[in-house]
């Protein structure tokens, strides 16, 4: 399939894709009518509900329910930083048109604090009224102040001599002190003193230095027992105001925009990205949360100094931030209290005989190879495919982009010994992958000072494609190998996200996987690509052409069905193509992990598709578009989700998998993923989501592939991950 060329979107381009016309539906139907669309950010609310679900679950091993809480809460935060800043953004400028699901900016935000609020206190019930209590009976006590014996109230007294105080410093606010800057998600305490000689009070910020300490501390007598390191401030505050008499204290924590964007006309991508890191650090407050019962004469203060309305204060009964609960979860033991452990297996074709290693070019000439990650191991496979790449004397040239990856990643180095080697390697780090922009400049900087070649993309672009291209020398000329894939090279979430990989020979598609490098890195724009699809190059236009030749064989008779898996589904011209499709009476099945902005199940518009949620101990992660007609299905991976941001401003790329017995494990995943009732919700045309009853037997498609791929291993030999 020949994709037609495009111009690098503007953003004026990019506001008005929506606005584009299409052929008026049947019926005269409206497909642009605002009821059959879920706003973006309350769909996101529910996938974070939906987690919060998972950490109710007593069926849940304790330790891991506590883990959810943690991500629940990390989770609001970086929706916070991220999609409520660009609202209030929305709301400042003066923009009051509704949006796609008909609610304005200021309509929008107050949803998100009503259901913010809501998950909030159930939380609040679950951290404090069950986790915490569980806990206990398990031997790890999380208590307060005065719930400790005066021999352990004057140990922690001499260790916050020791060790606390030193590292505080108490922030004075009053005639010429102004009000501190106050760095996002750091948990502070707002301080009332009094000063005994003048009888005149002051308000003073100390931050609880989490950077720098752990968040609970652990008392001396029970190396399982914690206090919160704000409580151990707290009880120690006249050490910081000697002479003053502290007259009270409350807790609070505020969140800012983290988002930036990098101008089109940046000559040097990576100072204006460092640029626009000192920048974030002050961006605008847009929450704030205390505890209760905070003095409201420091509460106003607070939201004054802030510049914040009252909608954007969240008070908080219990713990601030759970996301500290990480501490606890990282706990050493405890393995009765966590699910069982998974070592991820060899997968079979890259399976040796005893020690001996699979050489996986060669395994790969023989045919297309496809792992799944977790379940396949991401050390035989991946990485063992790029370091046999750098050993390889006929090896010309590595070429990796690189999006996120870890401290501990063998492959970023593995560039740098095949540049020592002789071959060319080229590194194309994105360094707008948010919050990991720091750990990209790092790395960028190490692999120039090797020599590696380093690319850092398009200012108004992000490189969000997953691949790896190997240039071997074989005959009179050189073959390609390419490793294609939905998630980040990544060792470290490998294990955690569910994540494909396509190795493939493939002249076409290595020959497309070169042009988009050459585009990345040269001054090129390809006329058209012979199998991949590349976003922003056309990538939408040729999923458009898919439903509409399902549609087109669905009424030609054959059998034409839809099922696709992803992240989020967003996009609105993609949404009103499988309205249309539906309508024409395909079914269509998605799994869809989080948001979800397609209302299914609305008569005479979706009647025909059904939308299920599945969440787990692994993240789901991986991207599947299947189309069915006839007796050929079209199966494609890859790393791009159905949003505009995806489909318009990044590199995408999304590969057909061609061999049929790959095809038939792809879909074999995707048909368990439709089916699974533990951890699975149905989406109702209300926009509710509704969590399955397990059946008997239950079916779980992660346990159902741990199983799979378990059986698979015990017949080719064990692991060697």
């Amino acid at each position: 399939m020949t994709i037609p060329d495009a111009d690098i979107p503007t953003q004026e381009s990019i506001n008005a894709i929506d606005l584009e016309p299409e052929a008026p539906p049947p019926e005269d139907l409206d497909l642009h009518d605002k009821s059959l669309y879920i706003g973006r950010e309350l769909s996101w609310l529910d996938f974070n509900d939906r987690v919060l679900q998972l950490a109710s679950d007593p069926e849940q091993p304790l330790l891991e329910r506590v883990k959810l809480a943690a991500i629940w809460s990390s989770n609001l935060d970086e929706f916070f930083q991220i999609r409520v800043a660009g609202v209030h953004d929305q709301i400042d400028a003066g923009l009051a048109d509704p949006g796609p699901d008909g609610l304005t900016p200021s309509q929008t935000i107050d949803a998100i604090r009503e259901g913010v609020l809501d998950q909030q206190q159930r939380l609040e019930q679950l951290v404090l009224g069950e986790l915490f209590g569980e806990l206990a009976e398990h031997g790890i006590r999380i208590v307060g102040m005065c719930d400790i014996s005066a021999a352990e109230r004057q140990a922690l007294a001499q260790r916050f001599e020791r060790q606390i105080f030193p590292a505080l410093t108490p922030l004075a606010v009053g005639p010429g002190r102004p009000f501190p800057y106050i760095s996002s998600l750091s948990v502070s305490l707002a301080v009332q003193v009094r000063d005994p000689v003048n009888d005149t009070r002051s308000f003073a910020r100390v931050k609880v230095p989490t950077e720098m300490l752990p968040r609970f501390v652990v008392l001396d007598a029970d190396e399982h027992a914690f206090v919160a390191l704000e409580e151990v401030i707290a009880e120690n505050l006249e050490s910081l105001f000697p002479g003053m008499e502290v007259m009270g204290h409350g807790i609070f924590r505020v969140t800012r925009d983290a988002d930036f964007e990098v101008s089109d006309e940046a000559d040097d991508l990576l100072q204006a990205v460092e640029a626009e890191l000192r920048r974030r650090r002050f961006g605008e407050a847009v929450r704030l949360e205390i505890g209760v019962g905070m003095d409201p004469g420091v509460r106003e203060q607070l939201v004054a100094a802030l510049d914040l309305e009252e909608r954007q204060v969240y008070e908080v009964d219990g713990l601030l931030d759970t996301g500290a609960l990480w501490q606890i979860y990282g706990l050493r033991g405890f393995g009765d209290l966590r699910d069982p452990v998974w070592t991820p297996v060899t997968q079979p074709r890259l399976h040796g005989k005893e020690s001996e290693h699979v050489n996986v070019l060669a395994e790969m000439r023989r045919g297309d190879i496809l792992v799944h990650h977790p379940y396949d191991s991401f050390a035989t496979s991946v990485e063992r495919f790029v370091e046999q790449a750098v050993a390889d004397p006929d090896v010309l040239a590595i070429k990796q982009t690189v999006y996120r990856t870890s401290d501990d990643s063998p492959l970023v180095p593995a560039l740098i010994r095949a540049t020592e080697r002789g071959k060319q390697a080229v590194c194309m780090v994105e360094l707008k992958a948010r919050f990991d922009e720091r750990a990209n400049i790092a790395w960028a900087r190490s692999l120039e000072q090797a020599g590696v070649h380093v690319v850092y993309g398009h200012p108004g672009l992000k490189t969000h494609a997953k691949c790896i291209l190997v240039v071997r020398r074989e005959g009179d000329g050189v073959r390609h190998y390419v490793h294609i894939g939905t998630g980040n090279y990544h060792p470290k979430t490998a294990r955690l996200y569910t994540d494909f990989g396509l190795f493939t020979c493939d002249e076409d598609i290595g020959a497309d996987v070169a042009d988009m490098f050459n585009f990345l890195t040269g001054i090129a724009r390809p006329l058209g690509y012979r199998k991949l699809l590349i976003a922003p190059n056309g990538m939408r236009e040729s999923l458009l052409e898919q439903i509409t030749e399902t549609v087109a064989a669905h009424e030609r008779g054959e059998h034409a069905r839809i099922a696709l898996k992803m992240n989020s589904l967003v996009d609105r011209r993609i949404i009103r193509a499988l309205y249309r499709a539906s309508r024409a009476g395909v079914r269509i099945d998605l799994n869809v992990r989080g948001i979800c902005c397609l209302r299914p199940g609305v008569e005479g518009v979706s009647e025909h598709i059904g939308v299920v949620s599945v969440l787990g101990r692994f993240l789901e992660h991986s991207r599947i578009y299947a189309f069915e007609r006839a007796e050929r299905t079209h199966v494609l991976i890859g790393s791009a989700d159905l949003m505009p941001r995806n489909l318009d401003t990044r590199v995408e790329l999304i590969t057909p998998v061609q061999d049929d017995g790959l095809r038939a494990d792809l879909l074999d995943t995707v048909e368990r993923s439709l089916a699974t009732d533990i951890g699975a919700w149905d989406l109702d045309a209300d926009g509710s989501w509704r969590k399955r009853s397990p059946g008997n037997p239950p079916r779980s498609v992660q346990r159902e592939l741990m199983a799979l791929h378990a059986t698979r291993a015990s017949e080719t030999g064990p692991t060697d991950d």
